[in-house]
């Protein structure tokens, strides 16, 4: 639940030798290349493991967080990314602390203990991370854009970026199964989708508890979707691909980005609910830009 993933790998040095070149100096070079890729790829492991350390803990008690979820001023969801996660949920937690038995709060407070240790080591790590993706594209131009994946929907059917190229506007959905605004919001996106068809877009979720094929959470996924009359298309990305990496670095959930159909991510991600008016209203006005342009 993190901030925004990265690019690996750190171009190779070439150096300006002579023709026949100097074999020793090309196998350092290789070799620093090799160890500069292994440690990006290590950074982005140990992220990984500890975003999914602090999504564990708050499953173990998801009836109990679910209930600290509903309560949060989606306008103040922002602030879980400019603090430490556990900060945020401690602060939320305390707004409606009267709710919950001693024992429950007992549990909640050490879920939260347990989360700013985490955030303690990943907070460093992930500006590490930004600072490399920075530095990999200084002097670029133009908007992010989004990795280029190979996926799977939930039903198992084989689904890659062609499937953005295809849109003259695609809205990515990023959620998970135990967020109630996720689920919460659904209904809206499915109403949405209906209404991007007809313009030449798309909705598509990616549900992060569906990550690497996982069966339970993609089973949980399609109940839920079900449930709450969603039936665009989701998908379950490999959680090392660079796609995987995006979706497993947002921070507060659900994040909304939208895509031209060049990939390009245009504006800036939606935190919460788009049942919000004023998301609602930020998202289409993204959309409309990216539909005019795409005209001309």
């Amino acid at each position: 639940m993190k901030k925004l993933t990265v690019m690996l790998l750190i171009a190779a040095m070439v150096l300006g030798v002579s023709a026949c070149g100097n074999s020793a100096n090309k196998e350092n070079t290789a070799t620093e290349s090799q160890m500069s890729t292994q440690k990006a790829e290590d950074l982005d492991a140990r992220i990984n493991e500890l975003t999914q350390k602090e999504n564990s803990i708050l499953e173990n008690h998801k009836a109990l967080w679910e209930k600290v979820f509903n309560s949060i001023d989606k306008s103040t969801v922002e602030d879980a990314t400019a603090t430490n996660y556990g900060d945020f949920l401690a602060n939320s937690l305390d707004k409606i602390k009267d709710k919950f038995t001693d024992d429950e709060l007992k549990s909640l407070k050490e879920d939260v203990e347990e989360i700013k240790k985490l955030e303690d080591e990943l907070q460093p790590l992930l500006e590490k991370q930004s600072a490399n993706a920075s530095n990999k594209d200084s002097g670029k131009e133009g908007a992010s854009v989004f990795p280029e994946f190979k996926a799977k929907d939930l039903d198992g059917n084989d689904v890659d970026s062609s499937i953005i190229s295809k849109n003259a506007v695609t809205v990515l959905n990023f959620w998970f199964n135990g967020c109630s605004p996720c689920v919460q919001e659904l209904p809206e996106l499915n109403k949405l989708n209906e209404e991007l068809k007809e313009k030449g877009g798309q909705v598509i979720g990616i549900n992060t508890d569906s990550l690497d094929g996982n069966e339970d959470g993609i089973a949980e996924a399609k109940s839920i979707l079900e449930k709450q009359g969603a039936k665009y298309t989701n998908l379950s990305l490999d959680s090392n691909s660079e796609a995987g990496k995006y979706a497993t670095s947002i921070m507060a959930f659900p994040t909304t980005i939208v895509l031209d159909r060049n990939g390009n991510i245009i504006g800036e991600p939606i935190m919460g609910g788009i049942d919000n008016d004023e998301a609602y209203k930020q998202l289409m006005k993204t959309i409309d830009q990216i539909l005019a342009a795409d005209k001309n």
